[in-house]
């Protein structure tokens, strides 16, 4: 009914179910691929994870470095550096060279809270 097309017009649809509808419709697997719409989701994809996968680098590096510096990481300390965005996870990095001791990045991470 032209109502219910009217409530569907301004669904938002995963890309997921966006290729089942095309299918279903009849659109060849290979075409679906090529839509602007797959590729533009594939490439959002792939960001967010290099995005992800350079924020836990970044992560065990300032980890690796805090333990030499400071001494081993509590598990509940470990947990709120590997949480922390990629800008204050840089950051973190550049203070910790000036760390003298374990006190020094309780007032960096109590700080940013």
């Amino acid at each position: 009914s032209r109502h219910s097309c009217a409530a569907y017009a301004g669904a938002t649809v995963s890309p997921a179910n966006e290729e089942q509808i095309m299918v279903i419709a009849g659109i060849p697997r290979e075409e679906i691929r090529h839509t602007r719409a797959v590729q533009d989701w594939l490439a959002e994809g792939r960001q967010e994870g290099e995005a992800r996968g350079e924020a836990r680098g970044e992560a065990k590096m300032t980890l690796r470095l805090l333990t030499r510096r400071c001494g081993p990481q509590s598990e509940a300390t470990t947990a709120q550096i590997q949480a922390l965005p990629l800008e204050q996870l840089e950051a973190l990095a550049d203070a910790l060279l000036d760390f003298q001791g374990p006190a020094d990045l309780a007032s960096w991470l109590a700080a940013i809270s």
